[in-house]
C-alpha cells in the first residue's frame, strides 16, 4: 500500500516511450510537486523502514523480497533528486516566506520584490512543503534528513547486514548441498554428524529449497545495488563496509564467533552479537564435553536399550574395574589392544565454551566398557541385515555371532598395529 502511494505515475494514463532496450522508467518532472507536498511519505517512512529492516532476518526470502522492493522503488531515476530537492525546500530559511494571506495580494509589480532574489515559484513550493510537514508533525518537529549523515549510517549498517545475510545464505546452501550429497540409506533415521555433539545448525532455508536460497541471494544483491544508487555509495565505502562485514570464514573454515567485547570476566555479547545469534548469522561452536555415557538420548537411539545397556555397562565396569586397569597399564601388545578396545579417557580436559570465563577441569574416568552403540538403530539394522544374509548361507544365530566377534577382534588387532599410541575407540 505504501509503495503504491509513492508511485502515482505508474497509474497515469500516459504511455512510456517505445524503446528497443528495457530501460528503467524515470519519474516525470511534473510529479515533483506531488513528491514535495508529500515529503514525509517518502522520507520519514523510509527511515522507519530502515530501522525495521535492521532488526529483520534478511536470510528469509520474504524479508529479502521486502527490502528489494523498497530499494527498487526509491532507485527509480530522478526520484532521489526530487526528494532531495523537497528537503532543500523544507530547509529554506523562514525569513523568505511571508504569511500566506499576504502573499495572495502580492505580485512582482505590486511590491513583491522585497521577497529577495528568489523566485516566487520557489518560495511557494517551500511554503507548501513546510505546510505539509508542520500540519502533520507540529511546529516543534525535528526533521531527520533522508540524505543526512545519520540516515546514511543506517543505510551502511543495512548494507552490512545484507552482506552478512548473503554469506549466511551461501553457507546454508553449501551445507545443504553437502548433506544431500552424503545422504545414504541410513539417513532415514537421521544419522547426521551434527547430532553427535548436540549442536544445531539448521535454518528455515533448509526446508525451503535451493531455489528459494538462490532467489534470496538475487534479491539481496539487487537491493544492495539499488541502495548504492540511491545514496551514491562509493567503492571505498563499500570496501570498508565489506571489511567490517565479519561474515567471511577464518583460515580453518569455521565461522567467527558472535560479536563480543573482552572484559575482566571474559567475553560479553554486544547488541550486534545478540542479533547475530537470534537470526542465525553466527553462533558459538558448542560440543558436549561431559561423560559420553550420560549424553541425552538421541532420536536415532532406542531409549529403553540405552537405559538397559547403561545399567549393564555400569555393573561390568564396577565389577571388573581393577582388572581392566591392570590390563590397560601393560606396555606390551595386550595392553595396547585393551587400550584400543576399551573406552579409556585417561585425561580429558573439559573446556567451558561460553562467552564468560574459560575454566578448565580434568576428569579421569579410567578404562571402561561402553555398550551404548548397540542401542543405535543403525547398529541394530546392520546386525539384522548380517543375520539375514547369514541365514541364506545356512549359518545359525550362534555361528553368526561368533563370526561377528571374531571379525571385530581381528579388526581391533589390525588397528592396534597401526596405532602405537592410545587412540579412543568410537563406535
Amino acid at each position: 500500500m505504501w509503495l503504491s502511494y509513492l508511485q502515482p505515475w505508474r497509474y497515469a494514463p500516459e504511455k512510456p516511450p517505445q524503446s528497443t532496450e528495457p530501460l528503467p522508467r524515470s519519474v516525470p518532472e511534473k510529479w515533483a510537486s506531488f513528491i514535495q507536498e508529500n515529503l514525509l511519505m517518502y522520507t520519514k517512512l523510509f527511515v522507519g523502514f530502515l530501522n525495521r529492516a535492521l532488526r529483520t532476518d534478511l536470510v528469509s526470502p520474504k524479508n529479502a523480497l521486502m527490502v528489494f522492493r523498497v530499494a527498487k522503488v526509491f532507485a527509480q531515476p530522478n526520484l532521489a533528486e526530487m526528494i532531495l530537492k523537497g528537503e532543500q525546500l523544507f530547509l529554506e530559511p523562514e525569513l523568505v516566506i511571508p504569511h500566506r494571506q499576504h502573499r495572495l495580494f502580492m505580485s512582482p509589480t505590486l511590491g513583491g520584490s522585497f521577497l529577495s532574489s528568489r523566485s516566487p515559484a520557489v518560495t511557494d513550493a517551500s511554503f507548501k512543503v513546510k505546510s505539509h510537514v508542520y500540519s502533520l508533525e507540529g511546529q516543534d518537529f525535528q526533521y531527520k534528513q533522508m540524505f543526512g549523515a545519520e540516515v546514511r549510517n543506517l543505510v551502511l549498517k543495512l548494507a552490512q547486514l545484507i552482506c552478512q545475510a548473503q554469506q549466511t545464505a551461501k553457507s546454508i546452501s553449501d551445507h545443504s548441498a553437502e548433506t544431500m550429497a552424503s545422504q545414504s540409506f541410513f539417513s532415514w533415521f537421521r544419522f547426521t554428524p551434527s547430532e553427535v555433539n548436540g549442536s544445531y545448525t539448521g535454518n528455515d532455508l533448509d526446508e525451503i529449497g535451493q531455489d528459494s536460497i538462490k532467489k534470496t541471494d538475487e534479491y539481496l544483491e539487487k537491493a544492495l545495488e539499488y541502495l548504492c544508487q540511491i545514496f551514491k555509495l562509493s567503492e571505498a565505502q563499500l570496501t570498508q563496509m565489506m571489511m567490517k562485514c565479519g561474515t567471511a570464514q577464518d583460515e580453518n573454515g569455521k565461522k567467527q564467533l558472535p560479536d563480543c567485547i573482552a572484559s575482566e570476566n571474559g567475553l560479553i555479547l554486544t547488541p550486534l552479537g545478540r542479533y547475530q545469534i537470534i537470526n542465525g548469522l553466527r553462533r558459538f561452536e558448542l560440543q558436549y564435553q561431559g561423560d559420553t555415557e550420560l549424553q541425552p538420548i538421541r532420536s536415532y537411539e532406542n531409549a529403553a536399550l540405552v537405559r538397559l545397556l547403561f545399567r549393564l555397562s555400569s555393573v561390568l565396569n564396577e565389577r571388573f574395574a581393577d582388572q581392566m586397569e591392570v590390563l590397560c597399564s601393560r606396555d606390551d601388545f595386550v595392553g595396547r589392544l585393551c587400550r584400543y578396545h576399551l573406552t579409556n579417557p585417561q585425561l580429558i580436559q573439559k573446556i567451558r565454551y561460553s562467552p564468560v570465563v574459560r575454566d578448565r577441569t580434568s576428569h579421569n574416568w579410567g578404562p571402561r566398557i561402553s555398550l551404548r552403540f548397540l542401542a543405535s538403530y543403525r547398529t541394530l539394522i546392520s546386525l539384522l541385515m548380517i543375520y539375514f544374509l547369514a541365514s541364506w548361507f545356512h549359518v545359525g544365530p550362534v555361528g553368526c555371532t561368533f563370526i561377528i566377534l571374531t571379525g571385530y577382534f581381528l579388526y581391533a588387532v589390525i588397528m592396534t598395529f597401526f596405532f602405537e599410541g592410545w587412540k579412543p575407540h568410537e563406535h
